[in-house]
C-alpha cells in the first residue's frame, strides 16, 4: 500500500522498526548482557545483589567497561533486524484484517467495524512468531556470547565464528535452540501490543473529546483533533509492558537456559529445564534476572516506541518537504 506521499507504508514501517531495533540496543546493551548472565545462571537460589554480583565479576575479570558490550554485534544485528521484520509483517497483517472487513463490511452504508483486541493479539502474535522463526540463529549466538567472557573456553570471538562453530558442531539444528519458548514468548508481543493499540486508541478518544469540549462550535473535527505526543507514547509503552512482561518474563529464562553452550549435555528438552529449575531453584529460578530487566525493559520500550513512532511520522513529512 503505498500513501498519497509516495511512500510505501511497509517501507516506512521497515526503517522506523530498523531505526528503532539500533537505537535501543546502543544505549541499553551492558543491562541486556548482565540479565542474559543471571539467567543462565544455575547456582539454587536467587539472591539479593546478583546484580552487583555480575557486575563486579565482569568488570574485574574481563576487561573493564568494554566487557559489558561483549556481544553488541549480534545484538545490534538481531534486534535491528528483528524489529523491522516485526512491525513490516505488523502493519501489513492489520492491513490484511483491515481490507477483509472492508470488504465484508455491510453495504448500507454504515462505517466497517474497528480493529478489535483480537485482531491486534492475532497481529503481533503471527508477526511474533514468523520474526522469531527467522531470527532465532541471530539469538542464539548472542546468548552465548553474553553468557561468557571473551576469554572463557571455547567462547565465540566474533559473530561470524559463532556461526561458523555451531554449524560445525550442531549443524543447522543447532541454530533453533530455544526456539520453542521463544514462540511462548510471542504471547508476550501480543499481549503487549494488543495493550499499546487499545490504550493508543483510548488516548485518541480522551484527547478528542477534551479538544472538542474546549473549542468553538464552528471548528472543524480535522481542526479539533491532535495526534498523540510523546508523553501519550511514553505511557501507553509503559503500561503495555509492565502489562506483558509481569505475564511472561519465564519464557525468558528458559531459552537463555536451552541457548547456553552446554544446553544439551544440562538439559535433555524444555520440560527437562522447567523440571531442574523447579526442584533447584525453586520458583524463584524462573524470575531470574527480573530486576535489571525491569531496569532494561521500560527504557528499552521507550527507546524502541518513541523512535518508532517518530521515525513513522517524520518519513513522510520529510519527503513532502523536500
Amino acid at each position: 500500500m503505498t500513501g498519497k506521499d509516495g511512500w510505501s507504508s511497509s517501507v516506512v514501517e521497515t526503517i522506523a522498526g530498523f531505526t528503532a531495533g539500533i537505537a535501543t540496543t546502543l544505549c541499553l546493551h551492558p543491562l541486556d548482557l548482565i540479565k542474559t548472565r543471571l539467567q543462565v545462571d544455575r547456582t539454587y537460589s536467587s539472591r539479593v545483589g546478583g546484580s552487583l554480583r555480575i557486575i563486579r565479576q565482569i568488570f574485574h575479570d574481563e576487561g573493564g567497561l568494554a566487557a559489558f558490550y561483549r556481544g553488541l554485534t549480534p545484538n545490534i544485528i538481531g534486534n535491528s533486524t528483528s524489529w523491522a521484520l516485526y512491525f513490516l509483517l505488523y502493519g501489513d497483517i492489520k492491513d490484511a484484517i483491515s481490507n477483509w472487513r472492508l470488504r465484508h463490511s455491510p453495504k448500507d452504508g454504515s462505517q466497517p467495524q474497528q480493529l478489535t483486541s483480537s485482531d491486534y493479539f492475532i497481529a503481533s502474535g503471527t508477526a511474533g512468531a514468523l520474526t522469531s522463526v527467522l531470527t532465532n540463529p541471530i539469538w542464539v549466538i548472542k546468548t552465548r556470547m553474553l553468557a561468557t567472557g571473551s576469554k572463557s573456553p571455547g567462547a565465540y570471538t566474533s559473530f561470524i565464528t559463532g556461526a561458523v562453530q555451531i554449524l560445525r558442531s550442531e549443524g543447522l539444528p543447532g541454530f533453533y535452540r530455544g526456539l520453542v519458548p521463544s514462540l511462548f514468548g510471542v504471547s508476550h508481543g501480543a499481549l503487549q501490543f494488543m495493550a499499546y493499540e487499545k490504550l493508543k486508541l483510548y488516548r485518541t478518544r480522551v484527547s478528542l473529546l477534551d479538544t472538542e469540549e474546549s473549542a468553538s462550535s464552528r471548528a472543524t473535527a480535522a481542526e479539533r483533533k491532535r495526534e498523540l505526543n510523546n508523553l501519550d507514547f511514553f505511557v501507553t509503552s509503559s503500561i503495555s509492558k509492565i502489562f506483558a512482561g509481569s505475564i511472561t518474563y519465564p519464557y525468558q529464562v528458559l531459552r537463555s537456559r536451552l541457548q547456553t553452550y552446554d544446553a544439551h549435555i544440562a538439559y535433555r528438552g524444555l520440560q527437562d529445564a522447567i523440571a531442574q529449575i523447579w526442584v533447584t531453584e525453586g520458583l524463584g529460578g524462573f524470575y531470574k534476572g527480573l530486576g535489571p530487566n525491569l531496569f532494561r525493559v521500560l527504557p528499552s520500550t521507550w527507546v524502541t516506541f518513541l523512535v518508532y513512532e517518530n521515525t513513522r511520522s517524520y518519513l513522510p513529512r520529510r519527503l513532502l518537504g523536500s
